[in-house]
């Protein structure tokens, strides 16, 4: 059986605005918060006729009772609807010894053996270092998406772009 290829976006910063507090970003909390950056469903349309497209995101806000699972899940079923995107994985912990909390590699594991994909020729698409991490750990191409955010990355992506229209010229849409 052949391997798929995959794109793994993170959510917030990358797919939707988000708020800074300390210029670092917050997730925000409700569907009506929700604001897609400019040209993604453009791009995750063409994107969607050569790959499997998921979202990866880390929700500690539930566990630390900042948000509850239902916000979170209305806000997922929203961007599941608006986009191509074939499953949504989401990890709830604050652990960071949690195998699914980013920059662990336990949520990109779960979608290789279910949809049979292959690291190798896939991407991780995010704004932060634990982005970047998970899919360098994961064998995944990477692009960060600089948001200039106070936080250093501890790993050279493939690329970095600023802005996620700039996915154009990288994918060749």
């Amino acid at each position: 059986m052949v391997k798929k290829r995959a794109i793994f976006f993170d959510r917030d910063g990358t797919l939707i605005k988000t708020k800074k507090h300390k210029n670092k970003p917050k997730a925000i909390k409700n569907i009506h918060e929700c604001k897609i950056f400019p040209s993604v469903k453009w791009i995750l349309k063409k994107l969607s006729k050569k790959y499997l497209l998921f979202i990866i995101t880390n929700q500690p806000d539930v566990f630390t009772k900042k948000n509850t699972k239902q916000n979170v899940l209305e806000i997922n079923n929203f961007l599941k609807r608006k986009f191509t995107i074939k499953r949504i994985f989401t990890c709830y912990c604050k652990n960071d010894k949690c195998n699914f909390r980013k920059p662990n590699i336990g949520m990109l594991n779960k979608a290789k053996q279910i949809y049979n994909i292959d690291l190798s020729k896939s991407f991780v698409i995010g704004d932060r270092w634990r982005d970047i991490d998970m899919g360098i750990e994961s064998g995944c191409k990477t692009i960060f998406i600089d948001k200039s955010y106070d936080e250093k990355l501890n790993h050279h992506p493939d690329h970095r772009v600023k802005y996620f229209f700039e996915l154009k010229k990288i994918f060749k849409l």
